[in-house]
């Protein structure tokens, strides 16, 4: 059951992202490195404060939806009551879904859809080498220690 819900939880993980870009890689521009930022700013095809008010308006909502929906996977779905199995259960999902955004996203969807290269920007690379993903992701790992952590306590309070 616990693959199941770690394949839905990515497929959720990979939909927020579709949905927030649409059909305009600009949409995520955000997500990109900065050369390839300044470049597109330099071609006039967005401008800073668009980029800034997407993001605002991005990442709270994928935050948002991505955090509930872990909560409700171990609190309504799993049943999870108490604190240690919850935690345990939130850092796996967050560490494969960490993982999965450096690899499936990141290295293969990104890195290998015409959609995400941006014209004018073809020769800016954008996206992250094997060294950068592996330093970024072993960052990230650490912080979901603490997410994970408060993910639990959220589980406890509401579903205890």
């Amino acid at each position: 059951m616990i693959v199941l819900q770690l394949v839905l939880y990515c497929a959720l993980f990979t939909l927020m992202v579709k949905l927030g870009v649409g059909n305009n890689a600009l949409n995520g521009l955000f997500f990109y490195p900065k050369p390839v930022q300044e470049k597109v700013y330099e071609l006039g095809l967005t401008d800073r404060e668009t980029v800034v008010r997407k993001r605002k308006r991005f990442m709270p909502l994928f935050f948002a939806v991505m955090g509930t929906a872990l909560v409700l996977i171990i609190g309504v779905w799993n049943k999870v009551r108490s604190f240690w199995p919850a935690y345990f259960q939130a850092l796996l999902f967050l560490e494969v879904m960490n993982w999965y955004d450096g690899i499936v996203i990141d290295r293969l969807w990104v890195g290998h859809s015409p959609f995400w290269i941006i014209p004018g920007t073809e020769g800016i690379p954008f996206v992250q080498t094997w060294p950068q993903v592996l330093k970024k992701r072993g960052n990230l790992t650490l912080v979901w220690i603490i997410g994970a952590a408060v993910v639990a306590g959220i589980v406890v309070l509401i579903f205890r």
